[in-house]
């Protein structure tokens, strides 16, 4: 596994280090295809997700623990919960936090109806937002880590997605060439996953540089952040996870805490409290039309650029959450850990975007700044220009620049631990130097990626990932519930029940 996936990942690096241009053009060929003849597919599987996720909550399958009948959590609720949110969305919140919203508000999304800029189209753009950050994507995640969770500390077996398959494939086929090619498909979407957000942060830490120090963001600037950072995470990951991840999730929530209170209070907060139930309600009334949009009806290049890449990047992601979510999950059972997993970061997710991106549509609408002109800098460029218009702009710059950092940083640390545990002979604690191998690639494709088109290859790539690894997704679930069916910890009574009924006939 390991080196077959070193020579994978090192041929696209070649690739896009000495032909980029050829690399950007047949990505983009690629992805028009892939929108047009399998966006319908992304939609189904997400949607599909969410739907088992809540029958598996409330169906008595939810009692299974996560390890054996008597085991307790590993991590309290506070770190597992920091853990989680840092390894799942941290850096997609930075770039998107305001770049989304006013990207609706000043080009709608087709069939809203509303014109660009007015209070319509600010509804629209906050509930759109909203709907592409919490249930669906978490969903993913956590079905993905459910089924890792579930096969390892459950059954016992190899922390690997082929594990997962052993109910199809039988014991001899968990160790064949199918379940080798699972693994392998993984190590390439969990690569390509990852270095897609880590060359997100790269573009939103050298705009922030640029916000504070007049230094303009260049591909030269970006390939040096990624370098850096790199060399960061790789040095966290060699700490492990409970000194490594866990101190630096931590130190993630404290800081996006400070700074997502910070624009509260400062700025327009009756607005703000107003906007929060408003964009959930939204959000929920128009649920399923906003779910089930496929290209019949709408416009497939806007799906593509927002829908179509957010599910794909959670597909494609989903092995690397997923494994860092079950390895931090050891004790839990499946209700708590869906609840945890789902309605949890989903919350949280939700406050950030009506928080964040509700003040940026208040500056844009009041005439206090036009923000919609920044994104033609980029829209890793939205958050910073949004802080300027407010008190201790240097300050929070400088915070916010911290916060996707670290952020890089913990998400490069996880994605390189869950690569060695997937590549790697050990069950749980891989080999230093094979995570740190997976570090250094991880960097590379995020940096040829970022010289082949920037965000647009970003995309391209995640999506076109996407695509395989969704029907391996689809075929996990499967063998899950083929293997719950025949669980006894469905149905089996808390010990601690016992001696009640028994001195008390």
């Amino acid at each position: 596994m390991f080196p077959a996936g070193v020579a994978l990942v090192l041929a696209v690096v070649a690739v896009g280090a000495f032909a980029p241009e050829a690399l950007q053009r047949y990505t983009s060929d690629a992805l028009d295809w892939v929108t047009v003849q399998f966006g319908w597919l992304l939609t189904s599987a997400v949607n599909l997700f969410v739907v088992l996720c809540v029958v598996l909550a409330l169906s008595r399958y939810g009692r299974i623990r996560l390890g054996g009948d008597d085991e307790r959590p590993e991590f309290a609720t506070l770190p597992w919960v920091a853990m989680m949110f840092a390894s799942g969305m941290g850096i997609g919140l930075m770039f998107y936090g305001a770049a989304e919203p006013l990207s609706h508000l000043a080009d709608p999304p087709p069939g809203s109806g509303a014109e660009a800029g007015s209070v319509q189209a600010a509804e629209d753009a906050l509930r759109q937002a909203v709907f592409h950050w919490t249930l669906h994507p978490w969903a993913v995640f956590g079905m993905t880590g459910l089924a890792l969770a579930y096969a390892t500390f459950r059954k016992g077996r190899r922390n690997r997605i082929s594990a997962v398959f052993t109910p199809l494939l039988g014991r001899g086929g968990a160790e064949g060439s199918a379940a080798k090619l699972i693994d392998l498909l993984t190590v390439f979407a969990t690569v390509f996953g990852s270095a897609t957000s880590l060359g997100l942060g790269a573009l939103q830490i050298t705009s922030g540089l640029g916000s504070l120090t007049g230094i303009p963001s260049s591909l030269g600037v970006q390939t040096v952040v990624v370098g850096a950072l790199t060399v960061a995470f790789v040095a966290s990951a060699f700490t492990g996870v409970h000194r490594g991840v866990k101190t630096m999730s931590t130190v993630n929530i404290v800081l996006a805490g400070a700074l997502l209170a910070f624009v509260l209070v400062l700025g327009p907060t009756t607005y703000l409290l107003d906007s929060l139930p408003a964009a959930v309600g939204a959000y929920l009334d128009r649920l399923s039309s906003l779910a089930t949009a496929t290209g019949a009806y709408s416009d497939v290049q806007w799906l593509g650029n927002w829908t179509l890449f957010f599910w794909a990047w959670a597909l494609s992601w989903a092995p690397f959450v997923g494994t860092f979510i079950a390895k931090v999950s050891r004790g839990r059972t499946i209700r708590e850990f869906i609840v945890g997993v789902l309605l949890v970061p989903s919350a949280g997710c939700a406050v950030w975007f009506t928080v964040v991106g509700g003040t940026a549509l208040h500056t844009q609408r009041s005439g206090a700044a036009d923000l919609t002109a920044s994104l033609d800098e980029g829209l890793e460029a939205a958050l910073f220009h949004l802080l300027e218009t407010m008190p201790l702009h240097q300050i929070t710059t400088g915070i916010a620049i911290v916060l996707v950092a670290v952020y890089f940083i913990t998400g490069g640390d996880s994605a390189s631990v869950v690569l060695g545990t997937l590549t790697g002979r050990l069950r749980e604690r891989p080999n230093r130097w094979t995570v740190a191998i997976w570090g250094v690639l991880i960097g590379a494709v995020a940096a040829v990626l970022l010289a082949a088109g920037g965000l647009t290859a970003l995309q391209n790539a995640v999506v076109l990932v996407a695509l395989p690894y969704t029907l391996v997704l689809l075929a996990m679930c499967w063998a899950l519930f083929k293997e719950l069916r025949t669980d006894r910890g469905s149905t089996r009574v808390s010990e601690d029940r016992e001696p009640a009924r028994r001195e008390h006939p």
